[in-house]
């Protein structure tokens, strides 16, 4: 018996046999023939007891004591071992590079199936992307009043002709969905938490307006360098590569500690998340990508950008994106509530220290 999300037992068991780390999924994780299993770029979850590999679950809350297993690894009664990694090929040149990755984002983004389906809208290059794709999904974003995500938003919608679902946040969103996100996310640092709050508080909008499954423009900055520490660096002391392809490489590796959490968030506010610029044929396309296609100068995501011509309008292909905990200003009212609750930033940790008191 096999217990596989995201994937076949067949395909899962090819993948095994002939060593292939993208097979042509958008990721799989769960139990195989008695072994759990999860991919390699990790874009699905999969937990087990730590002292008993038996006892698992995709829901770390269900587990007294949940132990991830690794992206590219298998994990049974004898241990843990990694059976794929990551492909690190030769860069291809600038002309098939470029038509290999517009040909995958293209076909990842109008294969998707609009049943139930809601989209993630940032007003960005990414979400647009998608949001292109299913041209009848609702496009839904979130954020304080006059937050940069709400204000890219109704701008690139309206662009686009689209119909905007915006959820407004106040603090009391906040603070009733920081002990949520924590419990299901594992994570009470201020960054995670940030990053997940916005995820959750969108996706339980659309859940609660019917929606069952999310669409997101989730690893497409880094699969396609949309990071400002890849643009130079040699110079840029957040990476320790010296190469562009190499600095995008290192980003791609952080895809599952925080797919792993995006995931979860997203799970508990009640839909499931679809990410077409994760599939494979996106990701073998963008790993090939010479350094000017991932960043020249100061533009980001080139060959991304150069797909998106003629699928979303200019002014959305080429608009600037902020991190989305930044974008919403949920950040920036974390920081608020905490002051207001009495912890200053001079104290260590302040906003860490608030998020611990929520969850007392």
């Amino acid at each position: 018996m096999s217990h596989l999300d995201g994937a076949s037992a067949e395909l899962v068991r090819e993948a095994l046999a002939d060593g292939d780390p993208l097979p042509g999924t958008i990721g799989f994780a769960g139990e195989l023939d008695g072994t759990l299993v999860r991919d390699v770029v990790g874009r699905r979850p999969v937990f087990s007891e730590a002292d008993d590999p038996g006892a698992w679950s995709f829901d770390p809350t269900d587990l007294r004591e949940p132990a991830s297993v690794p992206a590219g690894h298998v994990r049974d009664e004898t241990g843990e071992r990694e059976v794929w990694t990551l492909p690190d090929p030769e860069p291809e040149s600038r002309a098939d590079a470029q038509a290999a990755v517009t040909a995958a984002v293209t076909s990842s983004v109008r294969n998707l199936d609009s049943d139930g389906l809601a989209v993630a809208f940032s007003g960005g290059v990414d979400s647009a992307l998608v949001a292109a794709g299913v041209p009848d999904a609702p496009l839904f974003v979130t954020g304080f009043e006059d937050s940069h995500d709400v204000a890219a938003a109704r701008s690139a919608a309206a662009a686009m002709d689209r119909d905007l679902h915006v959820v407004e946040l106040t603090h009391e969103d906040l603070r009733r969905a920081v002990p949520e996100v924590a419990i299901a996310t594992r994570r009470t640092n201020p960054m995670d938490v940030a990053i997940a709050l916005p995820l959750y508080l969108v996706a339980e909008r659309a859940a609660a307006e019917g929606f069952d499954r999310f669409a997101l423009g989730q690893g497409a900055d880094e699969l396609f360098g949309g990071y400002a520490k890849v643009v130079d660096p040699a110079s840029d002391h957040r990476v320790d590569a010296e190469t562009v392809r190499g600095a995008r490489r290192e980003t791609v590796l952080t895809l599952p500690e925080q797919l792993e959490r995006d995931v979860l968030a997203l799970r508990a506010a009640g839909v499931k998340p679809v990410a077409p610029l994760l599939h494979d044929r996106v990701v073998r396309a963008a790993l090939a990508l010479p350094d000017e296609l991932i960043a020249a100068d100061s533009e980001r995501k080139v060959a991304l950008r150069a797909a998106a011509e003629g699928l979303v309008p200019e002014s959305v292909r080429a608009a600037d994106k902020k991190a989305v905990q930044y974008g919403t200003y949920v950040s920036r009212e974390l920081d608020r509530l905490a002051r207001r609750a009495g912890f200053k930033r001079r104290m260590e940790d302040h906003v860490g220290q608030y998020i611990g008191s929520l969850l007392e």
